[in-house]
């Protein structure tokens, strides 16, 4: 299937080069372009995209907000952050938003087309190693929640062990390595972590293992 892209961001240069990037491949095509966060916002409802590549900073409606509105939404579109990697406080207040990974401006054609491509198979985006530096530092800022246990009420012992060494950063095949089972029978845990906790993906479940205190930076 190919996967539908919306562009947000208010450089042209930057949405025409992400265009030529993307015009190349054969699974991916660009559906539509945005300059704000309204728009971007607007469009993802007219045009159902299955990702939505956006820009933390515009004009008017900014990328947080417009991340918080779409994955609020009732379509299934997810968002991964246009980032430098500069501005922390607006990486982490995406994550709250519930963006499902980062995109570096700089990264390699490869690389952007490969991220896109994860995040569309439901994955996320951020490495192991990069997930624990992002999320340690994440649930130190003001806005982290005290510790909520009891929303993991609905989960096994086996789903929590697997909910916490996600938190902890671990791929499915260290999880897999760890806990002695496949990494089939781990994707089926992990696949039930998600419903069971109402999580979009990968990133969004190990926000939550630190949010209840399952997982802490100490770790």
């Amino acid at each position: 299937m190919t996967i539908r892209v919306l562009l947000a961001d208010d450089q042209p240069l930057v949405r025409a080069a992400l265009q030529m990037v993307i015009t190349d491949t054969v699974d991916i095509e660009v559906v539509g372009e945005a300059s704000n966060g309204a728009e971007a916002v607007a469009l993802t409802g007219e045009l159902a995209p299955g990702i939505v590549v956006m820009d933390i900073r515009m004009p008017g409606m900014d990328g947080i907000e417009a991340t918080r509105l779409i994955t609020a939404g009732t379509g299934s579109a997810h968002v991964i952050i246009l980032t430098t990697f500069d501005d922390d406080d607006e990486v982490y207040g995406a994550l709250r938003a519930g963006a499902s990974g980062f995109l570096v401006k700089d990264m390699a054609l490869d690389e952007i087309l490969a991220a896109i491509r994860t995040v569309a198979a439901g994955d996320a985006l951020i490495a192991p190693s990069v997930t624990r530096r992002l999320i340690k530092e994440f649930v130190g800022r003001p806005a982290a929640t005290s510790p909520r246990r009891a929303e993991l009420g609905g989960i096994t012992d086996r789903e929590r062990e697997v909910l916490t060494l996600v938190g902890g950063g671990l791929s499915n095949t260290e999880i897999a390595e760890r806990l002695c089972i496949s990494v089939a029978t781990a994707k089926t845990y992990l696949t039930r972590l998600l419903a069971k906790l109402d999580a979009r993906d990968r990133v969004q479940l190990v926000i939550l293992a630190y949010e209840t205190g399952l997982v802490t930076p100490s770790s």
